[in-house]
Protein backbone atom coordinates (compact mmCIF):
# COMPACT_ATOMS: atom_id res chain seq x y z
CA UNK A 1 0.00 0.00 0.00
CA UNK A 2 1.31 3.46 -0.87
CA UNK A 3 0.90 6.68 1.03
CA UNK A 4 -0.99 9.65 -0.39
CA UNK A 5 2.38 11.39 -0.87
CA UNK A 6 3.35 8.76 -3.47
CA UNK A 7 0.27 9.35 -5.62
CA UNK A 8 -0.15 11.88 -8.38
CA UNK A 9 -3.61 13.02 -9.40
CA UNK A 10 -3.96 13.19 -13.17
CA UNK A 11 -7.07 14.63 -14.75
CA UNK A 12 -8.16 12.87 -17.91
CA UNK A 13 -9.59 14.51 -20.99
CA UNK A 14 -12.97 12.84 -20.57
CA UNK A 15 -12.11 10.39 -23.35
CA UNK A 16 -10.07 7.38 -22.28
CA UNK A 17 -9.22 6.55 -25.89
CA UNK A 18 -7.64 10.01 -26.35
CA UNK A 19 -5.82 9.72 -23.03
CA UNK A 20 -4.33 6.39 -24.18
CA UNK A 21 -3.28 7.83 -27.55
CA UNK A 22 -5.58 5.59 -29.58
CA UNK A 23 -6.45 6.55 -33.15
CA UNK A 24 -9.92 8.01 -33.77
CA UNK A 25 -10.68 8.52 -30.07
CA UNK A 26 -13.99 10.34 -30.61
CA UNK A 27 -15.39 7.58 -32.83
CA UNK A 28 -14.18 4.92 -30.39
CA UNK A 29 -15.83 6.68 -27.48
CA UNK A 30 -19.13 7.06 -29.37
CA UNK A 31 -19.08 3.35 -30.25
CA UNK A 32 -18.38 2.45 -26.62
CA UNK A 33 -21.29 4.60 -25.43
CA UNK A 34 -23.66 3.05 -27.99
CA UNK A 35 -22.47 -0.47 -27.15
CA UNK A 36 -23.06 0.24 -23.47
CA UNK A 37 -26.62 1.26 -24.29
CA UNK A 38 -27.14 -1.98 -26.26
CA UNK A 39 -26.01 -3.93 -23.19
CA UNK A 40 -28.25 -1.86 -20.94
CA UNK A 41 -31.30 -2.70 -23.09
CA UNK A 42 -30.41 -6.40 -23.35
CA UNK A 43 -29.98 -6.65 -19.59
CA UNK A 44 -33.08 -4.60 -18.75
CA UNK A 45 -35.22 -6.78 -21.00
CA UNK A 46 -33.49 -10.01 -19.99
CA UNK A 47 -32.61 -10.80 -23.61
CA UNK A 48 -30.13 -13.40 -24.71
CA UNK A 49 -28.14 -12.78 -27.87
CA UNK A 50 -30.34 -15.33 -29.68
CA UNK A 51 -33.54 -13.60 -28.54
CA UNK A 52 -32.10 -10.24 -29.62
CA UNK A 53 -31.45 -11.79 -33.05
CA UNK A 54 -35.08 -12.94 -33.26
CA UNK A 55 -36.31 -9.44 -32.40
CA UNK A 56 -33.93 -7.43 -34.59
CA UNK A 57 -32.88 -9.73 -37.41
CA UNK A 58 -29.27 -8.88 -36.54
CA UNK A 59 -26.98 -11.87 -36.10
CA UNK A 60 -26.61 -13.02 -32.50
CA UNK A 61 -22.84 -13.05 -33.00
CA UNK A 62 -22.93 -9.27 -33.29
CA UNK A 63 -24.66 -9.00 -29.93
CA UNK A 64 -22.13 -11.42 -28.49
CA UNK A 65 -19.24 -9.27 -29.79
CA UNK A 66 -20.82 -6.21 -28.18
CA UNK A 67 -21.06 -8.12 -24.88
CA UNK A 68 -17.33 -8.88 -25.14
CA UNK A 69 -16.53 -5.24 -26.10
CA UNK A 70 -15.12 -6.34 -29.47
CA UNK A 71 -16.20 -3.16 -31.26
CA UNK A 72 -13.55 -2.71 -33.97
CA UNK A 73 -15.67 -4.22 -36.74
CA UNK A 74 -18.78 -2.18 -35.87
CA UNK A 75 -19.76 1.11 -37.42
CA UNK A 76 -21.66 3.73 -35.48
CA UNK A 77 -24.56 3.12 -37.88
CA UNK A 78 -24.59 -0.62 -37.09
CA UNK A 79 -24.74 0.02 -33.35
CA UNK A 80 -27.55 2.53 -33.84
CA UNK A 81 -29.41 -0.04 -35.96
CA UNK A 82 -29.06 -2.56 -33.13
CA UNK A 83 -30.57 -0.09 -30.67
CA UNK A 84 -33.38 0.82 -33.05
CA UNK A 85 -34.08 -2.87 -33.61
CA UNK A 86 -34.42 -3.21 -29.86
CA UNK A 87 -37.09 -0.51 -29.86
CA UNK A 88 -34.90 2.42 -28.86
CA UNK A 89 -34.74 5.91 -30.33
CA UNK A 90 -31.21 7.23 -30.71
CA UNK A 91 -30.34 10.90 -30.76
CA UNK A 92 -26.73 11.92 -31.28
CA UNK A 93 -25.51 15.43 -30.52
CA UNK A 94 -22.28 16.75 -32.00
CA UNK A 95 -20.19 19.73 -30.93
CA UNK A 96 -17.40 20.94 -33.21
CA UNK A 97 -14.63 23.26 -32.05
CA UNK A 98 -10.93 23.83 -32.75
CA UNK A 99 -8.70 21.11 -31.36
CA UNK A 100 -6.65 22.14 -28.35
CA UNK A 101 -2.94 21.62 -28.75
CA UNK A 102 -0.31 21.27 -26.07
CA UNK A 103 0.73 24.88 -26.73
CA UNK A 104 -2.80 26.19 -26.03
CA UNK A 105 -3.29 24.29 -22.78
CA UNK A 106 -2.42 26.47 -19.82
CA UNK A 107 -0.52 24.55 -17.16
CA UNK A 108 -1.57 25.10 -13.52
CA UNK A 109 0.58 27.77 -11.90
CA UNK A 110 1.88 29.03 -15.28
CA UNK A 111 -0.35 32.12 -15.29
Amino acid sequence: MTSDDDMELVHGSGNIFRDLGRPNPEARQLKAILAGQVLKVLDAQGLSTRKAQEITGIDHGDFSRVRRAKLDRFTVERLIAMLEGLGQEVEVSVDVYPRRTVATIVQPGAV
